[in-house]
C-alpha cells in the first residue's frame, strides 16, 4: 500500500546557537490511516524521518521552495499562485537566491542523495520510484472542494488585524478548530484522511486550539503537514484531473530541475485554455 508523506518545512535551517524552528511531519496510506505524525528540528532530523518512512513508490509533498534558480524577485510558480488563487485571497512569498532561508533546497539535495526523485509534475514518475514535489497547503484548502472554502482561504495562520488585540487569538483558534473539523470529515472523502487513526492527529480533534503563539504554531505545523500528505495522495490518485502544475513554463536549471508547485485546483482556478 502506497505511503503519502507531508512535510511543513521550517525554511531557515538554524545554526549552532539558534536551533531551527519545528517542522511538521505526517505520513498516511491509501486508506487515509495516519501512519506517523509529529515534529522534528533541523535538516538532518527531517531527512532521517523521511527516510524512515521510505518505501518504493512513496509520494512526498513538501511545503517549502525546493528549486530556486532566480537571482531576485519571485519564481514563476509563485506569481501564478497569486494570479490563479488570488480571488480566494491566496498568494505566495517570494523565493530567490538572495534570500537567506534555503532549507527546502537543502532538503531536496539530501533526498536526491538518498534515492528520492524530485518531480516537477510534468513527466510521469516510475511507479516504483519514491518521489517528492513542492506543494502549498493554502492552494489545497481552496482548490479542493472537499474543504468547502468556496470563496476565501481560512485565516488560521495570522490573526485578523481588524479585531481588537485582545480578541485576535481567540478568533484565530475558532478558525483553526473549524479547519480541523473539515479535516476530520475527510474520513469519507476520496482520497480519505482519518485523523482518528493516530494519537497525535487525533489530539487535534480532542483538544481546542491553544491561544498562546508557541503552542498554536506547534499545532499549525502539524495541520499543514497533514494537508500536505493529503495533497500527495490527491496527486497520486487523480493527477492533473484534480491538480495543476504552477510554473510549468519556467526554465529548468542546468541539472534539469524546474521550480513548480503542484496545486489542487477547481476549474475556475486553472489557466484559460
Amino acid at each position: 500500500m502506497t505511503r503519502f508523506l507531508g512535510v511543513d518545512l521550517a525554511w531557515a535551517e538554524g545554526t549552532a546557537t539558534k536551533p531551527a524552528n519545528e517542522t511538521g511531519l505526517a505520513c498516511i496510506d491509501e486508506d487515509g490511516h495516519v501512519l506517523d505524525a509529529g515534529w522534528a528540528r533541523g535538516t538532518h532530523a527531517v531527512l532521517a524521518w523521511i527516510d524512515s518512512m521510505w518505501e518504493p513508490g512513496a509520494v512526498l509533498a513538501i511545503d517549502a521552495p525546493l528549486v530556486v534558480n532566480n537571482p531576485a524577485g519571485m519564481r514563476l510558480c509563485e506569481r501564478e499562485t497569486g494570479n490563479r488563487y488570488g480571488g480566494w485571497f491566496v498568494s505566495a512569498n517570494a523565493s530567490n537566491l538572495a534570500r537567506p532561508w534555503q532549507g527546502g533546497v537543502s532538503i531536496r539535495r539530501g533526498l536526491e542523495a538518498s534515492g528520492w526523485t524530485y518531480t516537477d509534475g510534468l513527466s510521469p514518475v516510475d511507479p516504483g520510484t519514491a518521489s517528492f514535489f513542492e506543494c502549498y497547503p493554502y492552494t489545497t484548502l481552496v482548490g479542493a472542494e472537499e474543504f468547502g472554502y468556496d470563496d476565501k482561504r481560512p485565516r488560521y495562520k495570522r490573526m485578523g488585524s481588524s479585531l481588537p488585540p485582545d480578541q485576535r487569538r481567540a478568533a484565530r483558534a475558532i478558525v483553526c478548530d473549524d479547519l480541523i473539523q473539515r479535516l476530520w470529515r475527510l474520513q469519507t472523502a476520496m482520497p480519505p484522511l482519518d485523523l482518528s487513526t493516530h494519537p497525535v492527529s487525533d489530539s487535534l480533534v480532542t483538544s481546542h486550539s491553544p491561544l498562546l503563539d508557541r503552542a498554536y504554531k506547534h499545532r499549525e505545523d502539524l495541520i499543514d503537514a497533514l494537508v500536505s500528505a493529503w495533497t500527495a495522495s490527491l496527486w497520486w490518485h487523480h493527477g492533473v484531473e484534480r491538480s495543476q502544475v504552477l510554473g510549468a513554463g519556467d526554465q529548468a536549471s542546468a541539472d534539469g530541475h524546474r521550480p513548480t508547485i503542484i496545486a489542487p485546483a477547481r476549474p475556475q482556478q486553472r489557466r484559460a485554455r
